[in-house]
């Protein structure tokens, strides 16, 4: 299993915790940084298949290099590990399309879990985290769904796969400008706010009712 991945965090103890983890369970460790600059530095110069980062870190958070690896069209996988429950953060997460979003209590429950399912591109969201998130209303929406065409359908199926507007036009034959219409009549129709990450989020929390 040779899967090359960097690991950043600024607390020493999780990090050679992980890393000493990672290794006996055969993963090959390339590089590992206790702060953000030198964790993009690393994956800029080894293009890692997978990085797992801290949200929280010095120079640069977890999110900021997820965001850099995208603008820069870095293939790297991203996975986050955080003590954070917060709807934004997961939500920002999610609009990066990220690969995998731990809560550190159960990292070393779920990782090999977690990059498992990663390598086979499937993302992986800690269950604590979609739980507490699903608690909340936006989950109540999917009474709504039966107020969406087939067309509708399609296209929440194909954002639950974390797919672009761009995609998903070249993937259904139709224009980018017609996706964007569709998305925001299922918006409307699913009662979601207006915020860009809303669908996608509510799209990835009840995929399996899709």
């Amino acid at each position: 299993m040779n899967t090359s991945i960097v690991i950043a965090d600024d607390h020493p103890l999780m990090l050679r915790g992980l890393t000493d983890f990672l290794n006996s369970k055969g993963f090959n460790i390339v590089g590992s940084a206790t702060d953000g600059n030198s964790a993009y530095n690393l994956i800029v110069k080894l293009k890692p298949e997978i990085a797992i980062l801290d949200i929280r870190m010095p120079y640069k958070t977890g999110l900021e290099i997820a965001e850099d690896c995208i603008k820069n069209d870095l293939p790297t996988k991203i996975i986050l590990i955080t003590f954070d429950k917060e709807e934004e953060l997961y939500e920002k997460a999610k609009s990066l399309n990220v690969y995998g979003y731990i809560l550190k209590d159960f990292a070393v429950e779920e990782i090999e879990t977690c990059i498992e399912q990663v390598i086979n591109n499937k993302p992986y969201f800690s269950e604590e985290i979609v739980q507490s998130l699903n608690s909340s209303p936006i989950n109540s929406h999917l009474e709504e769904l039966e107020k969406l065409t087939r067309s509708e359908l399609k296209i929440v199926k194909l954002i639950a796969e974390n797919k672009t507007s761009h995609c998903i036009a070249e993937e259904l034959s139709i224009s980018v400008r017609t996706v964007d219409k569709h998305r925001s009549n299922i918006v409307a129709k699913l009662g979601l706010d207006n915020k860009p990450t809303s669908l996608s989020i509510w799209a990835n929390l009840n995929k399996e009712h899709l």
